[in-house]
């Protein structure tokens, strides 16, 4: 079991940056970490992920602006999100597990990130 907490969402202009942080309860260094969205009357859609071992992999529409991160001494994971668009606009919600194919277990609340125009 393992809590986790989103933090960073907020509204920002297009061109700008925003930094999420997703604390969890417990150590996550065996853990998969993901970060998912799900626009305003969308599919939530898996944004990118970082397995135990530092590997990393993105969507195509956030290549080149994103970057996940972990920190495992203070069971924090990071989506630094730079050159922002209005399409970005969702709720974040940062998710646990073991795999890197598919989605874990453990879910956060969630954060909104609002772009605009």
């Amino acid at each position: 079991q393992v809590q986790l907490v989103e933090s960073g969402g907020g509204l920002v202009q297009a061109g700008g940056s925003l930094r999420l942080s997703c604390a969890a309860s417990r150590s996550i260094i065996f853990n998969v970490m993901h970060w998912y969205r799900q626009p305003p009357g969308n599919e939530r859609e898996l944004v990118t992920t970082i397995t135990a071992g530092g590997l990393t992999n993105y969507a195509d529409s956030v290549k080149g602006r994103f970057t996940i991160s972990r920190e495992n001494a203070k069971n924090t994971v990071y989506l630094q999100m730079n050159s922002l668009k209005p399409e970005d606009t969702a709720v974040y919600s940062c998710n646990a597990g073991y795999s890197s194919i598919r989605a874990g277990t453990w879910w956060g609340q969630g954060t909104q990130v609002t772009v605009s125009s």
